[in-house]
């Protein structure tokens, strides 16, 4: 299995990244801060008004490192990356099975209902662990209801009508989401999804850290020759990257959803970390940002054991151990793609 490498977060206001030899040096108003052997780094992601040298831009390619840029509110706004790994045999047949409903069907089941089953084990995890019966009984009928849809979704016959039951179960998901919410219940109250931007701290939490999980992804996706943007749930659309929006489908409940709930249920943020902007929108504050990308890293450092490979694993190579088989099963190597299923 693959060895999970240091993801480099620079947040600082005003830096520069350039090249030093094999070693990507920070420097912010013109004094060195840092120096980090490139062949230790895995992915590098630029927040706001960072800058980097294109001889920079060059070693990470060479080196398979994707750096990514994004606003300081973690929206996405642009990747590098160096030349697409693996077979384009691969990526052809990728093209060829996206573009057949039959061909596709298959994986898309396997998407929305280990998805829904990830929500549903969230959910009675919740259960288990609050001490408010009338709240442990809510979200009992709702991982009920997700059980019902996850049935339905096994059985689509078609992706639209696979789309529909992945809608319906993020409805139900969400609409109990609040009930997981332990600690300062009036700061971080939430009232349905909302993005571009995020109307509230639990939001913006949440479109935050599937910004981290959304490069993780892409990454493992380009490594092992993938293309990111041509996928089967999610449709194409430029500047999408479709494929990768599929994966971290699997993801959001039990890598970013949970990481989210214990942030504000141990009382790690508070809400005086998030700002609202004129316009609505609400912003982590720089420190708190700091906070979530480091219990983010710390997260993926935990071990997993993985249902399919049957082995543990970091939590942060979760992306690549996904990306592997759906890769084999497109070749022809496996009968069906074997999605994420939480324990």
């Amino acid at each position: 299995m693959r060895k999970l490498l240091n993801t480099l977060h620079v947040m600082t206001q005003g830096a520069y990244l350039h090249r030093e030899g094999e070693t990507v040096a920070v420097e912010i108003e013109g004094r060195p801060q840092l120096r980090i052997p490139v062949h230790t780094l895995e992915g590098l992601l630029c927040w706001g008004r960072v800058g980097c040298s294109p001889p920079l831009f060059a070693l990470c390619c060479e080196h398979g490192v994707g750096i990514s840029f994004l606003a300081e509110s973690g929206r996405f706004l642009a990747r590098v990356s160096g030349p697409v790994n693996g077979n384009v045999l691969l990526r052809r047949q990728q093209y060829r099975i996206a573009d057949q409903q039959e061909g596709s069907l298959g994986i898309v089941r396997m998407i929305v209902t280990s998805k829904i089953a990830n929500s549903r084990t969230v959910l009675l995890r919740a259960a288990r662990e609050t001490g408010q019966p009338d709240t442990a009984e809510q979200l009992r009928a709702a991982a009920g209801r997700l059980a019902d849809i996850g049935a339905d979704s096994t059985r689509a016959g078609n992706i639209d009508e696979a789309r529909g039951h992945e809608g319906l179960a993020s409805h139900v998901y969400f609409s109990v989401f609040d009930s997981m919410i332990a600690d300062d219940r009036a700061a971080f109250a939430f009232r349905g999804r909302s993005r571009r931007p995020p109307l509230d701290p639990v939001n913006a939490l949440l479109s935050f850290v599937y910004s981290l999980l959304r490069h993780d992804v892409e990454s493992a996706l380009e490594a092992v020759g993938l293309d990111p943007a041509v996928g089967f749930l999610h449709t194409d659309r430029p500047g999408r990257p479709s494929l990768a929006l599929d994966l971290m489908e699997e993801l959001r409940a039990a890598v970013a959803d949970r990481l989210v709930l214990t942030l504000i249920n141990r009382r790690q943020l508070k809400a005086a970390d998030f700002i609202t902007q004129d316009g609505g929108g609400v912003l982590m504050q720089e420190d708190a940002r700091k906070l979530v990308i480091a219990a983010w890293q710390q997260r993926k450092q935990e071990e997993i054991s993985h249902p399919f490979l049957d082995e543990r694993i970091a939590v942060g190579l979760i992306p690549h151990a996904q990306a592997l088989p759906l890769a084999r099963h497109l070749r022809g190597g496996l009968d069906a793609y074997p999605a994420f299923l939480w324990r």
